[in-house]
């Protein structure tokens, strides 16, 4: 790439990409004003949460994780389960992928952006944040996992901004990408992807204090997991891409997709099965979180319809795609991913952060149901994900379908 003219480029190259990315149909625009009201009410309820404090919430010294942390942790997962494309285009060179690839790493920004959001509104004092920044506050590396969290998030971010960016910049002057300019962060990616949730999942199981979360098993589930719900929003995500862009998208993708996602999915299924054995069978003080969570205890049970919800979800959804319809575009492929995502969500959130506060370390059991401000926080952060998430896949098939160039068009469209 002739550096000068493409330094030139770039100012005209990123004013129109937010034309493009800001611009559609009236389908597009009733979708991305719903979804920027959600987005203003999610931050005018985190503005009444900053000026009134955190008692706006449901959260107490008892439980002080909730609905955000839950979905902060949903959230890297699906970050982290973008990478099941890369892994099949790059490492098993599968040339069908590599026209769709770049789905799953926008999927990967907005998702990095969204846990992002989930931590920085479960700040009592957003800002203070700046403890966290190495020079300015005291960052207890490498000691702190959440140092380690912190670090690991903002690099994935990193790698996947200048992996989509570099990509589209090119495919845009109509060249193609040089490999050692980006094959090396994509195989980067691949370990790092799974070092944030490996991560995450050390965080937690990390606190000595918590013994519901005190198992070997929980970053296996977490990778388990996200492998089952990055695929499936990417497959939901390829749906509407297919039917309502002229990017063409080849069935092999989703197929290899669906097999990825009967893997993690059943694998995740037999690691719960050991979880509950090791629970309920041996029985002790360790148990008191999970007969809890699955069946109430002393007349509470607020969490009991949840993680029932996610079991259901969970099941139906795996046994959905191990029906041949599965494999083919249609609506039982659609169900079973949307069923998937949901359970995984419940599970990882209310059916894991929450349960590992109850009963609390005095053997109190405070119960928790999050707040309306807190609903209306986390929409907000899905909305303004979800908006980042559409005008990203907006800006690449504009920019594959050779819509937005300003060269030669190529000849193959790599990523």
């Amino acid at each position: 790439m002739h550096a000068p003219k493409a330094l030139l480029s770039y100012p005209r190259f990123l004013w129109r990409a937010l034309g493009v990315a800001t611009d559609g149909g009236w389908l597009f625009y009733v979708w991305m004003t719903a979804l920027t009201a959600v987005a203003l009410v999610g931050a005018n309820a985190w503005a009444v949460q900053v000026r009134d404090g955190m008692a706006r919430t449901n959260m107490t010294d008892h439980v002080s994780w909730g609905l955000y942390i839950a979905n902060f942790t949903f959230c890297v997962g699906l970050a982290a389960g973008g990478v099941m494309m890369v892994i099949p285009a790059y490492l098993y060179r599968d040339h069908e992928m590599h026209d769709v690839v770049i789905i799953g790493e926008i999927l990967a920004i907005a998702a990095i952006i969204m846990s992002t959001l989930s931590v920085v509104v479960d700040l009592g004092r957003p800002d203070r944040f700046w403890h966290l920044v190495p020079g300015l506050g005291k960052f207890n590396w490498p000691i702190s996992m959440l140092t380690w969290d912190v670090i690991v998030l903002n690099g994935y971010l990193l790698i996947n901004l200048h992996i989509v960016g570099y990509l589209l910049y090119v495919r845009y002057l109509g060249r193609q990408p040089d490999p050692r300019v980006y094959v090396p962060f994509v195989f980067l990616s691949i370990l790092w992807a799974i070092s944030i949730h490996t991560v995450t999942a050390f965080l937690y199981c990390g606190l000595g204090g918590r013994p519901f979360w005190n198992t070997a098993l929980l970053a296996p589930r977490f990778l388990a997991t996200a492998f089952v719900a990055g695929p499936a929003f990417i497959l939901l995500a390829m749906r509407v891409v297919r039917t309502r862009t002229g990017l063409p998208i080849a069935p092999g993708p989703a197929r290899t997709l669906v097999q990825i996602i009967r893997v993690a999915m059943a694998t995740n299924l037999i690691m719960l099965a050991s979880e509950l054995f090791t629970l309920f069978y041996t029985g002790g003080g360790h148990a008191a979180s999970a007969q809890y969570l699955f069946f109430g205890d002393h007349g509470k049970h607020g969490l009991v319809p949840w993680i029932w919800t996610a079991i259901v979800l969970n099941l139906g959804g795996t046994a959905l795609f191990f029906t041949p319809a599965a494999l083919e575009r249609g609506n039982v492929r659609m169900l079973a991913c949307a069923m998937c995502v949901v359970g995984i969500w419940i599970e990882k959130g209310m059916g894991l952060i929450v349960p590992g506060f109850i009963p609390s370390t005095l053997h109190e059991l405070i119960e928790y149901a999050p707040s309306v401000i807190e609903w209306k926080v986390t929409a907000g952060i899905w909305a303004f994900g979800l908006m980042i998430f559409t005008a990203g896949l907006k800006l690449a098939v504009a920019v594959f379908t050779d819509e937005l160039h300003d060269g030669p068009v190529p000849t193959s469209a790599p990523a």
